[in-house]
């Protein structure tokens, strides 16, 4: 469900009871997507399941190809000042 800010702020027992109940909650600030309220419980599943699925970040650097990539022939261009 989304909710604006002034109703989940009036409201906010049932928003929090919804996404206890696993429905993530939408709360929107003038009209526009701003937060999503979800259960302690999914929050720290999706934490987990980010950082299994993610590389260390310099394993990714190491995997780059070590070939050196051969650069364009330019001719610089002429700059009067």
């Amino acid at each position: 469900m989304t909710w604006s800010l002034q109703d989940a702020k009036n409201r906010f027992s049932a928003v929090v009871s919804a996404a206890l109940s696993g429905r993530p909650q939408e709360v929107t600030r003038r009209g526009r997507p701003a937060v999503v309220v979800i259960s302690c419980e999914e929050y720290h599943r999706l934490l987990e399941q980010a950082g299994s699925t993610r590389g260390r970040f310099t394993d990714h650097l190491m995997d780059f190809p070590s070939e050196v990539a051969e650069r364009a022939a330019s001719e610089p261009r002429d700059v009067t000042f």
